[in-house]
């Protein structure tokens, strides 16, 4: 029986053991870990994929992008589709740093205590890898979003960044400086997802449990101090003021299970691409 190989393309120079873990656990039966990947190398590699198997054994082959460098990763993940040939292709994951999949547990974790057409969403720290899919995803099931930065210069790129992929919808950018009106920029916020840098607290428990609107606050950073103060890491749907909040851990289960399920799909065919929609899908799916 052919076994089921998985190519983990990572630009960092050790490829992430998390992601190898991970793919283990998914099934995979040969995993093949290639660090200190560049655009310049990824054709070679993928046309090793593409040429060695044929007919029904090309979809036991597939290519995972990871890596700390969301952008890095990105442009792997162009290359490997630039060097296909017609329907000669394998399936392929992007997931670097975990912007996917993390963004896409965090939406679906909220969706579970308020419906996101037309609910006021805040991204606290949004324009980041997973910031800016948070806000994709929010916007693409027709949430009003806010994403938040500490430069109206980084806000405003990355609200245009989600609308040329969106298309549509609703993304306002805007600037609160450290110590500024963050309580301002909340008001009325039915969803509140911090997506900061780790250990920055972006706003304080005194201001959530004000929050008289709140549904559901998630909290994506796992180093303290909170990025979302009153949540805790293991927090799932834990009672903050007049809501329910997520720690890092507390979406990190959903997290994981849609992770194994995409590494699963993979091999369901050779043609899938998993970014963001589709690994949010999957995410979807699970509930």
């Amino acid at each position: 029986m052919t076994q089921r190989i998985l190519i983990q393309l990572d630009s960092d120079l050790q490829p992430s053991s998390f992601d190898s873990v991970v793919a283990i656990d998914a099934g995979v039966e040969q995993l093949l870990r290639y660090g200190g990947v560049q655009v310049t190398s990824v054709e070679t590699l993928v046309h090793g994929a593409m040429f060695t198997r044929g007919g029904d054994d090309l979809c036991k082959t597939a290519i995972f992008i990871g890596g700390s460098d969301v952008d890095v990763a990105e442009r792997l993940l162009k290359a490997c589709r630039d060097a296909f040939f017609g329907p000669v292709r394998v399936s392929l994951m992007l997931d670097a740093n975990g912007c996917n999949t993390t963004a896409s547990a965090a939406v679906v974790a909220a969706s579970r205590h308020a419906d996101l057409a037309d609910s006021r969403v805040v991204v606290l720290g949004g324009t980041g890898p997973v910031g800016r899919r948070v806000a994709q995803l929010l916007a693409g099931d027709g949430a009003r979003v806010t994403l938040t930065s500490r430069s109206i210069e980084r806000a405003t790129r990355a609200c245009s960044e989600v609308m040329e992929t969106v298309g549509e919808g609703e993304v306002t950018p805007v600037a609160i400086a450290p110590g500024g009106q963050t309580a301002e920029a909340l008001s009325g916020a039915e969803i509140v997802i911090g997506c900061g840098a780790a250990g920055i607290e972006l706003v304080d428990k005194e201001t959530m449990l004000g929050l008289d609107s709140l549904k559901v606050a998630i909290d994506l950073n796992a180093v303290p101090p909170a990025g979302v103060g009153g949540v805790g890491v293991t927090d799932k749907a834990a009672p903050i003021g007049s809501g329910v909040g997520y720690g890092a851990i507390g979406v990190g289960g959903l997290k994981m299970k849609t992770h194994r399920m995409a590494i699963e799909s993979l091999f369901t065919s050779n043609d899938r691409v998993l970014d963001a929609h589709e690994i949010y899908a999957i995410a979807k799916s699970i509930g």
